[in-house]
């Protein structure tokens, strides 16, 4: 299916997920708006790279998803709203008697706040298009859970319950809301993370990545950010019209333990 004439919003989508994400949006046709909270030349060219590399037009708007008026000013911003991927999202690891509580706050904020304000502002240009999709990024800690990562895996718990609240909200409509649940998933950042893990356990690469990175993964091979992106394109797609409230696992099997 094309995308062509759509607008889709991705936040978070500088690096990693959002990034893989629009660029599959874009390569099926939908005009991308791309956004995290820096402002830097590098953002605004990676924009100007995506437009050249799949013709289509495509923009960066800085907004912070900490902040509610931002995540809202960014929906406004872009004009239209066809798509809404929320994928805005940090980490933070600790117990939770230890667990700072601006730490919480700010992954309350940032992985689960968001979705709603944005989607809030989102939900009345679908209606006036007359078409709309609203994908959340959640996680296999989105159905399941793991020590020390409460404000994380709550959030995107708190993500799933919404996604399947839009979706009733919108069940008469030709709007759906569904979350992805991505398992692990290779991005620069978890890349970045290999060699320590490498020096940590004294093993060599292959062996830590199954080992221990991938341990609750039974597939023990990463998912990709195309893979990720490929699925918002189904979500997106005419297919998919009747999947609504619903959550997709790209987690190699993860969530069926």
């Amino acid at each position: 299916m094309s995308l062509k004439g759509k607008t889709a919003i991705i936040t978070g989508s500088n690096s990693g997920i959002g990034l893989g994400v629009a660029q599959e949006l874009a390569k099926a046709g939908a005009d991308v708006v791309l956004n995290s909270f820096t402002d830097r030349d590098e953002d605004h060219a990676l924009a100007a790279e995506l437009a050249r590399d799949y013709g289509v037009t495509a923009r960066y708007i800085a907004a912070d998803m900490s902040k509610p008026e931002e995540c809202r000013a960014l929906i406004e911003k872009a004009g239209a709203c066809d798509i809404l991927v929320n994928n805005a999202g940090i980490q933070f690891v600790a117990p939770i008697e230890e667990f700072p509580v601006d730490k919480w706050n700010a992954i309350i904020a940032i992985n689960l706040s968001s979705a709603f304000h944005t989607t809030a502002a989102a939900l009345p240009m679908m209606r006036e298009a007359g078409w709309g999709r609203v994908v959340n990024v959640a996680s296999a800690h989105g159905l399941t859970a793991s020590p020390f990562k409460s404000a994380y895996v709550a959030a995107k718990h708190g993500v799933v319950g919404m996604t399947k609240t839009v979706a009733l909200e919108t069940a008469e409509e030709p709007i759906t809301c569904n979350a992805i649940c991505p398992g692990y998933v290779l991005t620069p950042l978890v890349e970045a993370q290999i060699p320590e893990t490498m020096k940590e356990y004294g093993m060599d690469r292959d062996t830590v990545i199954r080992e221990v990175m991938l341990a609750r993964q039974p597939s023990r091979t990463f998912a990709t950010t195309e893979q990720i992106g490929g699925t918002a394109v189904f979500l997106c797609s005419d297919a998919a019209a009747q999947i609504t409230g619903t959550t997709i696992s790209v987690d190699g099997g993860w969530t069926a333990l």
